[in-house]
């Protein structure tokens, strides 16, 4: 069962939605990606894209982020989510958008919203790696020196965009952690 790690909700175990659509993502491997980028956390506006049940919108609320952005299409995980947010005391400055990726990308650019770290973590061996982190891109939602973490099946690489630059990668048997940076003062 997974859980915060750090915060103000620090050991609180989360809901996860049953069956294999949703893995969440192990607490060992979730304190190496959240220790990458820690500094960066207090007062970031975060978006957890493909969201599961919440979890690392959930550490990143507990570790002090101004607000986080849920996306998740599944209804159940949708639900877990809520109850997630409820259970952690962490729903001030959470906002849970149940659509799809793609229609939340196109969603936040036209309300002009701007993430400081985006963290996807999308089904295994679909392809959406590539796709999603271009239209994050291309829609300019993530800001100067903003931190991307991509989570996905260890065997998976995808193009990068010019406008990233990888600054870690880290594999753990069946899954693989990308985390990119985009240059200050560049765009697609």
């Amino acid at each position: 069962m997974p859980r915060i790690i750090a915060g103000s909700a620090r050991g609180i175990p989360l809901m996860a939605p049953d069956g294999l659509d949703t893995r969440p993502t192990a607490d060992s491997r979730k304190e190496a990606i959240f220790s990458s980028i820690q500094f960066d956390i207090p007062g970031s506006r975060f978006l957890d894209l493909f969201a599961g049940s919440g979890a690392a919108g959930l550490e990143a609320l507990s570790r002090g982020a101004q607000k986080a952005v849920f996306v998740e299409a599944a209804h159940k995980a949708a639900l877990c989510i809520r109850q997630n947010m409820e259970k952690t005391k962490l729903s001030q400055g959470a906002r849970l958008l149940e659509e799809t990726a793609e229609q939340a990308i196109f969603r936040l650019a036209e309300e002009g919203e701007v993430f400081d770290i985006i963290f996807m973590d999308p089904p295994y061996h679909k392809g959406y790696e590539e796709q999603t982190v271009r239209a994050v891109i291309e829609k300019g939602l993530l800001a100067e020196g903003g931190k991307l973490v991509v989570e996905s099946a260890a065997d998976t690489d995808f193009n990068v965009p010019e406008s990233l630059k990888v600054m870690k990668e880290k594999i753990y048997r069946t899954t693989k952690f990308t985390l990119l940076t985009r240059s200050q003062g560049e765009c697609e």
